[in-house]
């Protein structure tokens, strides 16, 4: 059986994704710049939206089941506008309205994800699993998204495979079979991949017999995934532990489900109130679901609060030098790995991190180097040595949180950050620049010339 890495094209097709959208959540634009004024300490409240990771393929459960579906917190970002236009091109009608989304879904959706839609975003992939599940056939290219090195779909596949299904690549397009109905099977994962684990329990719901996932993500974006598929009428046992076991059932019924809150979006906002030596409240989120990341920004000499449903963070004049490790949940999750180290730039000491997800997570640190940060990479480790401050300059986003941590930077640097192809962000924040300068942030939002 062939098998498959994910391109790494995400640069131009990220862009290609913002110049494409349209409609009420599409208010992206395909060039911009954020502009941040270096200087004042971030204070005041602020709360998250529901989280991408959970929102996307909550979407993609709606395939599932034939009928009206709704979801409520759904983020206003790039993502989601790109996911309805894949289950648009599937057959689904979807409205919006604020940050809730209605999808209907047709008696016989079309299985296909074409290229121009799937390649500008890795969660795409998950599509294959409810396809297959209702269609027995499904046709979906190879996805794109964020720039952080090849990560192979080939754990989705082979759980998949297990199940029944077969695959051959076909002109650049994934085209999975199934004869009949997918069977339930035992789906062993050598890593406990967030994808791999969301495939096999899409497509498990409605396969015969029961499925166990062994090594499965823990993950609360998965939790929250099992919850709603319990309320179409899912039978699934295990959310937030190794083991998910999958009872299939002949069909399922739509649904109302809240998306979770973000806990990158609340994480994000309270290392930028760090770093500004601020004092930063963020509201509707779940603070045990950054238990590690809270945990290091105490070591850096945060005052750090938790409560039910917030959080709170009061950065100290200069921050400590911390070690950290990226794992799977409860681990320290590798997508606050570039805003914590643009914390640990401005610390005192030097930091010792490991990336051990992603290959490429470290293409940002070039241009946090041209502002001033004095980091190493070898490998999977990068030392940072943190300096007195940075200044602030030209600089462009490689991807979401790379974005994200550069303009963090730019509130600590002296004098003005750009941060060029802005665009990057809006696929994770809804209105970053705006709820930044809720906090007081001097920063602001520049369309560039054609």
């Amino acid at each position: 059986t062939a098998r498959f890495s994910l391109p790494d094209d995400a640069d131009d097709s990220e862009t290609r994704a913002s110049q494409l959208s349209d409609g009420p959540l599409a208010t992206f634009a395909p060039m911009s710049t954020i502009v941040v004024e270096g200087g004042p300490r971030l204070s005041g409240t602020i709360g998250v939206l529901g989280a991408k990771n959970a929102a996307l393929k909550e979407m993609v459960a709606t395939l599932l089941a034939p009928g009206r579906h709704h979801l409520s917190n759904v983020p206003a970002i790039l993502d989601v506008d790109l996911m309805c236009r894949v289950l648009e091109h599937t057959g689904c009608k979807i409205s919006k309205a604020a940050n809730e989304l209605w999808v209907v879904v047709p008696d016989e959706p079309e299985p296909e994800a074409p290229i121009e839609l799937v390649r500008q975003m890795r969660a795409s992939i998950v599509v294959l699993g409810p396809l297959l599940a209702r269609c027995g056939v499904a046709r979906v290219a190879l996805p794109g998204g964020d720039d952080l090195g090849a990560r192979p779909i080939e754990w989705h596949l082979d759980g998949l495979e297990q199940m029944g299904a077969v695959f051959e690549l076909v002109h650049g397009e994934l085209v999975g079979r199934v004869d009949g109905r997918l069977r339930g099977a035992e789906v062993e994962l050598p890593f406990p991949s967030v994808g791999a684990t969301e495939n096999v329990l899409l497509a498990g719901v409605l396969a015969e017999g029961e499925t166990r996932i062994v090594n499965a993500a823990r993950e609360p974006e998965i939790e929250d995934l099992i919850a709603h598929l319990g309320t179409m009428g899912a039978r699934i046992d295990g959310g937030g532990t190794s083991l998910i076991t999958i009872e299939g059932v002949e069909e399922l019924s739509p649904a109302d489900h809240r998306v979770l809150p973000d806990r990158l979006a609340a994480g994000t906002f309270a290392v930028a109130g760090a770093i500004s030596g601020g004092d930063v409240t963020v509201t509707s989120c779940h603070p045990g679901h950054l238990r590690m990341e809270l945990l290091k920004l105490e070591e850096a000499g945060c005052e750090v609060g938790r409560g039910d449903g917030w959080l709170r963070v009061a950065g100290p004049d200069r921050p400590q030098a911390v070690d950290f490790a990226t794992l799977p949940f409860p681990g320290f999750h590798t997508d606050m790995h570039p805003q914590m180290v643009a914390l640990l730039a401005v610390a005192s000491g030097t930091s010792l991190i490991t990336e051990n997800l992603y290959d490429a997570r470290f293409r940002y640190v070039g241009e946090l180097a041209r502002m001033g940060a004095d980091i190493t990479v070898e490998a999977q480790h990068a030392v940072i040595r943190g300096v007195d401050r940075l200044s602030g300059c030209p600089v462009l986003a490689p991807d979401i949180r790379a974005g994200a941590a550069l303009v963090i930077a730019g509130l600590r640097a002296e004098g003005t950050t750009e941060v060029g192809d802005a665009s990057h962000i809006d696929r994770g924040y809804e209105d970053f620049v705006g709820r930044l300068a809720s906090l007081g942030a001097r920063v602001q939002r520049v369309e560039d010339l054609p």
